[in-house]
């Protein structure tokens, strides 16, 4: 019996979902959603400043119980030493993840991130507030420093 192909809309995740798993699998990852959910495994305190480059296996796990990895993460230059300093508390939570005592030691990589995410524009100052806090200084004289300092003012109060 012959089927006839189907030409319908398929999803795209179905379309992808074997490339992506290789890909990810050459790189040590047994699953691809430690690097999609890595905010919520790190936390974003850690997820701003580094992203999963790969995880290392030992070349020869034992028979019994496999040997512990180690992660290896990208982290931008003036994180790192933070990064460092919270590599247990990183473990823990990728572990945890795992369910089991999967990662026992981190490596760290500086170099910038791939996945930057986007920053918020901030709203512009209010021109009359910036207006009515330069009303205020009356003790400076310098008409550009009076209007800088308005803007500050400004800025300082919008937070």
């Amino acid at each position: 019996m012959n089927k006839t192909p189907s030409f319908g809309a398929k999803k795209l995740s179905d379309l992808i979902d074997k490339p992506l798993a290789d890909a990810f699998k050459r790189q040590g990852f047994a699953s691809r959603e430690i690097v999609t959910r890595w905010p919520e495994i790190a936390g974003p305190e850690i997820a701003v400043h580094s992203e999963p480059i790969r995880i290392s296996w030992p070349r020869a796990p034992g028979p019994d119980e496999p040997e512990p990895a180690t992660l290896i993460l990208r982290v931008e230059g003036p994180a790192a030493i933070e990064i460092q300093h919270l590599s247990a508390l990183i473990i823990e939570r990728v572990n945890r993840f795992f369910g089991w005592q999967a990662i026992d030691r981190i490596a760290l990589r500086q170099a910038p991130l791939k996945q930057r995410t986007k920053r918020s524009r901030p709203e512009p100052i209010d021109p009359l507030a910036a207006k009515r806090v330069a009303a205020s200084l009356t003790g400076i004289s310098d008409d550009s420093l009076r209007a800088a300092l308005g803007r500050l003012g400004a800025a300082v109060k919008r937070l």
